[in-house]
């Protein structure tokens, strides 16, 4: 009787620490959408090739989203042709599963443009042309589908399409844009449209939306055309919005929340464009700005916030910037990398260029050192993807290709 009690707790024991592996949840730039992966043990440096190749996905067609991993797996959409098509691989990087789920983005730089959000048995994605799609996360089926253009009568943008869904409770959120359904919410169970909100009257601006939860009061922030927008995430109430401008209406960085505050970053050296620094007030109705740097200009590589400082690269120029949280002034400069996108965990700094090298950085307020870099020669097209950490390992997509790499 002990052996049988002692076997069934090891088994227990096994069995919760290979579901611990990797989370049943998975979203765009990590579990808070910072950027930041709450990892330990990591490399504190690499080989000059790189840290150990574990396993390359080929012939993912073409693409630009990152990878979810969740339940276990790894998930990453990709156009064949110019169908989407969802893939699943297990952790040896063996193929469980592809899903197509519709029309892709094929004209100026085509494919896939969104990375998948996982809550559980659920998978949503949101393809170039519109259609937010919800699959079950195991089987790889296709639950319910909504053409978000038809439905909330909006239209298309000059690039498609590229917001990754924003899951909060039973509810997901988007922003097809337009004069009459601007930001909207979905029944995540059922696609089932809870309420819409006029917003600003403006398309869709590229840009993934945060949920804040500022004193009790939950908002959905998210940038459109020309403008950071403020709403309420239960009713869709239209509460604040902020002027913020570049050219191509491109506003692909997800904003950035801390303590009351609220980041944007855009790639315009411009009035009313670069990073801004807005404070709400108490109930979350309104802001103000504390500060506003244009030469700070990101397109879509995205930014660090840790120890007082924000870091990122500039777009199209050779030039990583750090600036102070509280005033925007700049702190320090360098060069030598390219601009690209910009990951943190354990303690460290994950940058992929646009030039095609991965490199791990050592950055703090005082400045900055180049730890480890190394080329990355697999795949086609830019290197736009985010890379992504989970359970000791990178995941770096390039085009139709996936390097799966052990940095623990």
């Amino acid at each position: 009787m002990k052996k049988i009690s002692l076997y069934i707790l090891c088994l227990c024991f096994c069995l919760i620490s290979g579901f611990a592996a990797t989370p049943d949840k998975s979203q765009w730039r990590g579990p808070e959408r910072t950027g930041v992966y709450p990892e330990s043990g990591l490399l504190n440096s690499w080989p000059s090739q790189g840290p150990e190749l574990l396993w390359i996905a080929e012939g993912l067609g073409e693409g630009h989203g990152s990878v979810a991993v969740a339940n276990d797996r790894i998930y990453v959409a990709g156009m064949l042709d110019t169908t989407g098509i969802l893939f699943c691989y297990d952790q040896k990087g063996e193929s469980l599963w592809q899903t197509p789920y519709g029309p892709e983005w094929s004209t100026n730089y085509p494919g896939v443009r969104s990375t998948p959000t996982v809550i559980g048995k659920h998978l949503y994605l949101q393809s170039g042309t519109g259609l937010l799609v919800c699959f079950d996360s195991i089987s790889g089926d296709i639950l319910w589908s909504v053409n978000l253009l038809e439905r909330f009568e909006a239209e298309n943008i000059r690039w498609g399409m590229a917001e990754s869904p924003l899951v909060h409770g039973d509810v997901i959120y988007a922003t097809p844009g337009g004069p009459v359904h601007n930001v909207v919410a979905l029944d995540r169970f059922s696609g089932k449209t809870l309420w819409t909100s006029p917003g600003n009257g403006e398309q869709a601006a590229y840009c993934s939306p945060i949920l804040v939860n500022h004193h009790g009061n939950k908002l959905i922030v998210t940038m459109t055309t020309e403008s950071i927008i403020g709403i309420d995430a239960g009713s869709g109430e239209m509460l604040w919005h902020v002027p913020q401008f570049q050219r191509n209406k491109i506003h692909a960085n997800s904003p950035y929340y801390e303590n009351g505050h609220i980041l944007c970053v855009s790639a315009e050296n411009k009035p009313n464009s670069g990073a801004v620094l807005l404070r709400l007030s108490n109930d979350g109705r309104s802001v103000e700005q504390v500060w506003r740097n244009i030469e700070f200009n990101n397109l879509m590589a995205s930014f660090i916030v840790r120890d007082g400082a924000i870091y990122g690269s500039r777009y199209r120029k050779d030039e990583w910037l750090a600036l102070d949280w509280m005033t925007g002034e700049i702190l320090h400069r360098f060069t030598g990398l390219g601009d690209g996108s910009l990951i943190y965990s354990d303690g460290l700094f994950y940058a992929y260029s646009e030039e095609g090298e991965m490199a791990l950085l050592d950055i703090t307020p005082q400045g900055y050192k180049v730890i480890s870099r190394f080329p990355v020669d697999k795949g086609s097209g830019p290197h736009w993807s985010h890379p992504v950490i989970e359970d000791g390992r990178l995941y770096l997509r390039h085009g139709d290709v996936l390097m799966v790499y052990k940095i623990k």
